[in-house]
């Protein structure tokens, strides 16, 4: 089967918010993108028209339920059948809820797990045998796999399972490929909900008095995707938020 002859770089949750910025700029720098959704069809219908538009043939996009092992088999397969190859795999994806003690149910924790946790594993190892001598894994995490965020316990948990995943895989696919991880934090305001005026208290409490928006997750995965003496490290980007209490 023949190889793709450019690299190939894999987004989960690729069409909204920080995805979206990241399917983006991996492409200005010369990867062509599979850009993962879940229900946001439109949204990744646009990018990819975007990005073809830009470079033709260089854009594709593939709707799985990451909650679904025999979606994800379908996502690798895709990416087995057209391409042949993975070089940089972005594991984006994530569902976040609050699941305060006494209302926590089994589906809560599965669904919490399955997008954090279960599904970065599952896909990792259905692609593995595609990544490249120098391919590269970026899990993103969250602040709040070290410091617990009130009433979000099954999220907390789910996201500290993910960065053990990321270092106990950089262990692992060593010396070819390196995981690492980006625990953001105080990136974007919440894409629902939210009091009016919450987001300026909010920077009030963050060192750098400022959110941090897309750019600043970019940069560092750009970073992580050059940086190649460092793996299973997490590195956390939140204007100093979690210096705090």
């Amino acid at each position: 089967m023949n190889r793709h002859p450019r690299p190939i770089a894999i987004v989960t949750g690729g069409a909204r918010r920080i995805g979206a910025a990241i399917s983006r700029a991996l492409h200005q720098d010369g990867y062509d993108v599979v850009i993962h959704f879940g229900s946001s069809q439109h949204e990744s219908n646009q990018i990819a028209a975007d990005l073809n538009a830009l470079r033709p043939n260089s854009a594709w996009t593939f709707q799985a339920d990451l909650t679904d092992n025999n979606s994800l088999s379908r996502l690798s397969g895709f990416i087995q059948q057209r391409f042949n190859r993975c070089d940089l795999l972005i594991n984006n994806a994530s569902s976040f809820f609050p699941t305060p003690l006494g209302e926590c149910t089994e589906s809560d924790w599965d669904t919490l797990f399955s997008s954090n946790a279960k599904a970065p594993l599952f896909l990792i190892q259905q692609l593995r045998p595609l990544f490249q001598q120098s391919s590269s894994i970026v899990n993103l995490a969250d602040i709040h796999a070290e410091r617990p965020l009130k009433n979000h316990t099954i999220y907390c948990m789910a996201k500290a399972a993910n960065v053990m995943l990321t270092k106990s895989l950089a262990l692992e696919l060593a010396p070819d490929v390196r995981v690492n991880g980006i625990a953001p934090g105080a990136i974007l305001p919440p894409s629902t909900g939210g009091e009016a005026g919450g987001t300026k208290k909010f920077e009030e409490r963050v060192p750098l008095r400022k959110m941090g928006g897309e750019n600043a997750i970019v940069e560092t995965v750009r970073y992580l995707v050059h940086a190649e003496y460092v793996t299973g490290e997490i590195i956390a980007v939140d204007g100093g938020r979690s210096l705090l209490q």
